[in-house]
């Protein structure tokens, strides 16, 4: 398996021989609208695609965890196949086939397509009021016979649902979206530093691997301050915290403890 952060929540995943996007995103910087009401209006995304982008020219299926514009924007909807696979939540089916996808496949428990079972896990974008107004999340569970079993846990903080997943799955690698979003009221709405020591945590077996950071103008933990914070809590070599546009290689077996992402 191979994973690649493309930019904030966007990934590449390459697993039996075949490749996925997660929640692309490609408008170039300053093409969209900041998040409001935010402590700065930057415009958005807030850094520009990676250079040598690759992968988007050979996608074989996709995968959205929900529809917000930073995890599917209209430059992704122009740009993408309308006939790929598109693996889903329940909720956003009827919106994505609105936006032309003719290959919906809304996961309600779980689907297999080529050899890996998709299944969906549920989230919370926020807590309280915020993470109603948020809307319905998801994330998904990546399973192949002789591959890791991926978790991509999705626009979510630290709750029960991830928690459950957790401790239902036993991922090798867990994927969590960090940087800390959050609006002018309420509470963090992505995952903060106390969140993904929580992960660490609830199960020492998975290898976290930390996006999310530096591309939108509401998400205020940058790569640094959660580097410090992973630091101070001892728990840095359990996390990844990958470059825009790098690559990270996943062996086929379950990653020995200590062993870092490279």
């Amino acid at each position: 398996m191979r994973i690649q952060l493309v930019r904030h929540a966007t990934l590449v995943l390459q697993m039996n021989g075949l490749t996925i996007a997660v929640d692309p995103m490609l408008s170039p910087a300053g093409a969209l609208d900041p998040a409001a009401p935010a402590e700065n209006d930057r415009r958005n995304p807030l850094v520009e695609l990676p250079p040598h982008l690759s992968g988007f020219g050979d996608v074989d299926a996709l995968i959205v965890t929900h529809t917000h514009r930073d995890h599917l924007d209209d430059a992704a909807v122009e740009r993408l196949s309308k006939e790929l696979p598109l693996f889903c939540q329940p909720e956003d089916e009827a919106k994505l086939t609105e936006k032309g996808f003719r290959n919906v496949r809304a996961v309600k428990d779980s689907d297999v397509w080529n050899g890996i079972r998709l299944t969906r896990t549920g989230g919370r974008h926020g807590t309280g009021e915020t993470a109603q107004k948020m809307g319905p999340v998801s994330g998904f569970v990546l399973q192949s016979e002789g591959e890791p079993t991926l978790y991509i846990a999705g626009d979510s903080v630290w709750c029960a649902e991830v928690g459950e997943a957790l401790s239902r799955y036993q991922p090798d690698v867990t994927i969590v979206n960090a940087g800390g979003a959050q609006f002018l009221t309420g509470g963090p709405i992505t995952m903060t530093g106390p969140d993904i020591e929580r992960v660490c945590a609830e199960l020492p077996e998975t290898r976290v691997i930390a996006v999310h950071m530096e591309a939108w103008n509401h998400c205020l933990l940058s790569r640094k301050e959660l580097r410090r914070f992973l630091e101070e809590r001892g728990i840095s070599h359990r996390v990844h915290i990958p470059a825009d546009g790098e690559w990270m290689q996943i062996p086929m077996k379950t990653i020995e403890n200590g062993q870092q992402l490279r």
